[in-house]
């Protein structure tokens, strides 16, 4: 596995007799390093493994999740290439929904379709599609806050620039409606 693919997996190791064990995932309850892995299944839409454990210790039952983690970067205008921060979209989509009527849930909601859509693989990803992305979201959810993120991430001069949008806006809502 390449540094671009750095692997956040637990280690399972032996199988004895048909049953998982882990050395190395600890007990919440008592801290014993060992543990039975009862059930397995697929979650998060197969991008994650669920396991139900027993400590072989104190018997106490705990979900763990399995995740691979790659490694997901960012090429800015400038030409800088950092690591992508979810916190910064989600920051800038809270200011852009800020006291609209639109739920947190759907905050999370496009900053997961955004990193399903754009970050496949170790190449980083132009922070323009990124912008490009947000704003065919915003647009769909609320044009206020389409508005608002448009005139920081095009970075608006002017009362021409907010009207150019609104105009381009309104043509999208006739060729929806």
């Amino acid at each position: 596995m390449t540094d671009d693919r750095r692997s956040s997996i637990e280690s399972t190791v032996n199988t004895a007799g048909g049953q998982l064990y882990s050395r190395e995932m600890r007990c919440p309850e008592c801290g014993f390093d060992s543990s039975r892995v009862i059930d397995s299944r697929p979650s998060e839409e197969g991008v994650a493994i669920r396991r139900r454990r027993e400590c072989e210790s104190c018997s106490v039952r705990f979900t763990t999740y399995e995740r691979i983690e790659i490694s997901r970067r960012v090429r800015k205008r400038n030409g800088v290439i950092e690591p992508f921060d979810a916190s910064k979209l989600t920051a800038g989509l809270r200011a852009a929904l800020a006291e609209r009527p639109v739920p947190d849930t759907a905050i999370d909601e496009i900053v997961r379709a955004i990193e399903a859509r754009l970050f496949s693989g170790s190449v980083p990803v132009e922070s323009s599609a990124i912008g490009a992305v947000v704003l065919e979201q915003l647009k769909e959810i609320d044009t206020v806050a389409y508005l608002r993120f448009a005139s920081v991430y095009e970075d608006f001069e002017g009362a021409e620039d907010f009207e150019h949008a609104l105009a381009e806006l309104g043509e999208a809502i006739e060729v929806t409606d």
